[in-house]
């Protein structure tokens, strides 16, 4: 960061928007201003994805600091960027101020150790036990 970060654009309890980028108070993390616009192959914005991979940060929070700093630095928004945030942090984050509960999508999708371990019982059609009597 350079001495232009000194001045608070923006801030919540997590975030602080500063002329160079936005970064997280409590452990530093920083994302320059000239990236946060960056997209993936399919469209979908970089930064609501990644960051829901991060236990530490807060949804909304987030949401909020990284929404202040696009409106102050002029970078539009579009509907892939409601998509990201909805990927990333699930579609009720997206809605409610009230996002701190949400299980992130990195939480959602971990692989299990042993994928035969678990296995839904198979249900008979309900025509089959009507069929047999039951």
């Amino acid at each position: 960061m350079s001495n232009a970060a000194e001045v608070e654009l923006f801030g919540n309890d997590d975030w602080s928007v500063q002329a160079d980028g936005i970064e997280h108070r409590g452990t530093g993390y920083f994302i320059a201003r000239e990236v946060l616009s960056a997209r993936r192959a399919e469209g979908l914005w970089d930064w609501p994805l990644q960051m829901a991979e991060k236990r530490w940060c807060r949804p909304s929070l987030f949401r909020e600091a990284f929404l202040a700093a696009l409106d102050r630095f002029g970078i539009g928004r579009d509907a892939d960027l409601l998509r990201s945030f909805a990927l990333g942090y699930g579609i009720r984050a997206v809605v409610s101020p009230a996002a701190e509960a949400f299980v992130t999508l990195g939480d959602v999708l971990q692989l299990r150790e042993d994928r035969d371990a678990v296995r839904a019982a198979a249900r008979q059609p309900a025509r089959a036990l009507i069929a047999a009597g039951a």
